[in-house]
């Protein structure tokens, strides 16, 4: 016969046991990755990464600091967090947006709820619009059920066919609950080419008046370029009720980058490589970029989008 006492052991210990590997306890998180329910983010060290990891950006940089640190300081925020990201191919919109990433789920896009889309990859027929829409939404709604910080980063904005996007509207608002799932936790991240001419012309009539590309504000940027998205055919959002209902929290510009930053990009590719930073061949690799305008070659006509081919062609220097 069974001891009762042995019994009564052997049965608590494995409902111990059960509840630990079933819930997100600390013992179950150890060996599979929990999502993080009402952790607020470390703000210190979210700065200390952007101004070590992303150059020429000053104000990106300030309103995703202080757009995000106001979200994750809200117990309670009446919607999600909403960013739109503008600016030229290789100015840093895809780098922001991983290093915000990391800083919410530390696997980054590794992370099972940090998701990722391509315009040209998810989304690539015009004529299934409707169906990506449902797909959309079902993605979204199932994702955000299993982890409420979900974090969700739409690339190639631009590229997206009108319509599609607005599949998330209903998620964006200001409700409580949608279907009985609250999304006022997930942060949703849009990357797009669509704006960086007004960017531009903006950053360079700066220079040409003689101010300080460090004073441009972002008074100065956003309404022209929400405006300017929304009636953009080749936006994304053009026309879209995301933007006609006020739910884009922040619409941040990224600047052209300038000779000197392009250096920056060559000596942090440099010393990710292992190698010690020669300035000779960092001034090498800057100066094989293409610039604009064609007089004054003051922008980098890619950003740093191809600075470790170039390096490459330098590795046996």
């Amino acid at each position: 016969a069974f001891d009762p006492l042995s019994v009564s052991v052997v049965v608590g210990s494995a409902a111990v046991a059960w509840h630990l590997l079933s819930s997100d306890s600390w013992l179950k998180c150890h060996f599979q990755e929990c999502c993080k329910r009402n952790d607020t983010l470390n703000f210190t060290a979210l700065k200390a990464q952007l101004d070590s990891r992303l150059f020429g950006q000053h104000l990106a940089k300030d309103v995703v600091l202080k757009a995000v640190l106001g979200f994750s300081n809200n117990p309670s925020p009446k919607k999600p967090l909403m960013l739109s990201l503008h600016g030229w191919a290789g100015t840093g919109k895809n780098f922001l947006s991983q290093i915000l990433a990391e800083n919410v789920h530390p696997a980054g896009l590794r992370s099972k709820f940090v998701h990722l889309f391509l315009a040209t990859l998810h989304f690539p027929h015009h004529d299934q619009v409707k169906l990506y829409k449902e797909q959309l939404q079902n993605w979204i709604r199932g994702n955000v059920s299993a982890c409420p910080s979900s974090v969700f980063i739409f690339d190639e904005m631009d590229k997206m066919h009108p319509g599609v996007i607005d599949a998330i509207k209903p998620f964006l608002d200001y409700y409580e609950e949608v279907d009985g799932v609250s999304y006022r936790k997930a942060i949703f991240i849009f990357l797009s080419n669509a704006g960086g001419d007004l960017i531009n012309k903006a950053a360079l009539d700066f220079w040409t008046s003689g101010k300080r590309r460090e004073d441009i504000q972002l008074k100065d940027l956003e309404p022209m370029l929400s405006v300017g998205v929304f009636n953009n055919k080749n936006s994304g959002l053009w026309h879209s009720s995301i933007i006609d209902r006020n739910l884009v929290d922040y619409f941040v510009p990224f600047l052209p980058l300038e000779h000197r930053h392009v250096k920056m990009c060559v000596r942090a590719e440099m010393a990710a490589r292992g190698y010690v930073v020669d300035e000779e061949v960092v001034q090498a690799v800057a100066d094989e970029m293409t610039y604009f305008p064609k007089e004054q070659k003051i922008y980098s006509d890619k950003g740093c989008k191809t600075v470790q081919a170039k390096l490459d062609i330098h590795e046996d220097l």
